[in-house]
């Protein structure tokens, strides 16, 4: 019913990537007969079983949805699933956008073939868009097919594979229709937390993993805080450039700028070294949206949490909540300052008490 409405490159780019998701789906095995195959080595063997522990922790214990996801396996011929291209105009931080059936409208479109996502990196360079192309080991398929543990994945570090597990596995529990920037902000939220508390339950307090990933996760703070100021100033500063000095010399050098204070001012506080690329890496405004994407405000989703008591179940059912609304990142930031407005007049009183009671304390008794 929908293909009339779709134009034909888009239907072509649609059928092929039906085409080979099937593909990948019809791969899969189930994650028992994975384990005995004398093909797969020990070492995989012992990180399927990791992700199956992972899925476990992410259903029960952060009551995310539960699903029949990785409990299959694919073997891959080539290092990543998919490649992703992003665009963006280059005088205005705005995502450039596709749109699909069912998920709306997304700031990437992703190809199985590498090949066919270079040609349409370069067609969008043709259109005076920044680009910025990526390969992909996961992806999830919002609930829609039972999605497989895959070899691209079984690369990562033990506590990043428990990440990405619970972080994909949030997309299936919510995804809010064209609010992408949302969406991966909230999965990476709550990967790191996850991931924390998945080693903080199986290996104890001081478990080395669990003092790695916390820091880890200090410096995502640290940079999600420093990127999402940076981008809001440079928003501005496109806006408030005038059209006869749109000149890409310019413009370059302002991006370089927020290089370098990250580098002098940032750089040196932080925990690892995850971030030192970001010093050297060939900046644009589609590469800069997605570190909006996935790591601008998560201070917010903290603050939400904490005000959720440290509940998973209360904070999703709080995400959840902003499933009907047309900006969920302003509105959760609404609800987080309405409740530290309550929370603050809640104080006032007893606040005033005390003060009354210190003033009698400290008064000179007249008899």
């Amino acid at each position: 019913m929908l293909l009339p409405l779709l134009a034909g490159c888009q239907i072509n780019y649609l059928a092929s990537s039906g085409y080979n998701q099937m593909k990948l789906l019809n791969a899969r095995v189930p994650i028992e007969e994975a384990l005995k195959d004398p093909k797969i080595s020990d070492q995989e063997k012992r990180k399927l079983e990791l992700a199956q522990k992972a899925r476990a922790f992410a259903e029960g214990d952060l009551h995310l949805k539960p699903t029949k996801n990785y409990t299959s396996y694919v073997k891959l011929d080539r290092p990543y699933v998919t490649y992703v291209v992003s665009a963006a105009y280059k005088w205005e931080l705005k995502h450039y956008q596709w749109s699909y059936p069912f998920v709306g409208k997304m700031p990437y479109k992703g190809y199985f073939n590498e090949e066919e996502a270079k040609i349409q990196e370069q067609e969008l360079q043709q259109e005076d868009l920044d680009t910025y192309m990526r390969g992909v080991s996961a992806y999830s398929t919002l609930g829609w097919f039972n999605d497989p543990l895959l070899s691209s994945m079984l690369r990562y570090k033990d506590y990043d594979l428990v990440n990405t597990i619970i972080h994909e596995t949030v997309h299936a529990t919510l995804y809010i229709k064209g609010n992408a920037d949302f969406n991966e902000s909230l999965a990476m939220f709550l990967g790191n937390k996850g991931a924390e508390q998945y080693y903080l339950k199986t290996e104890g307090d001081n478990s080395p993993t669990l003092a790695q990933i916390k820091k880890d996760n200090e410096d995502d703070k640290i940079f999600s805080k420093f990127i999402s100021e940076e981008l809001k100033d440079l928003a501005t500063w496109y806006k408030d450039l005038p059209p006869a000095e749109h000149i890409e010399e310019k413009r370059m050098a302002r991006i370089q700028a927020i290089q370098e204070k990250f580098k002098k001012e940032v750089l040196p506080t932080m925990h690892t070294k995850n971030y030192e690329k970001f010093t050297t890496a060939k900046l644009n405004n589609a590469r800069l949206l997605v570190y909006k994407t996935y790591m601008q405000d998560l201070a917010d989703f903290e603050t939400l949490y904490q005000q959720s008591g440290q509940s998973h179940k209360v904070f999703i059912e709080k995400c959840k909540a902003l499933e009907g609304e047309k900006d969920p990142a302003k509105k959760l930031k609404e609800l987080i300052g309405t409740a530290n407005e309550n929370e603050l007049r809640a104080n006032i009183p007893s606040q005033e008490i005390q003060q009354d009671q210190k003033k009698k304390q400290t008064q000179i008794p007249t008899h």
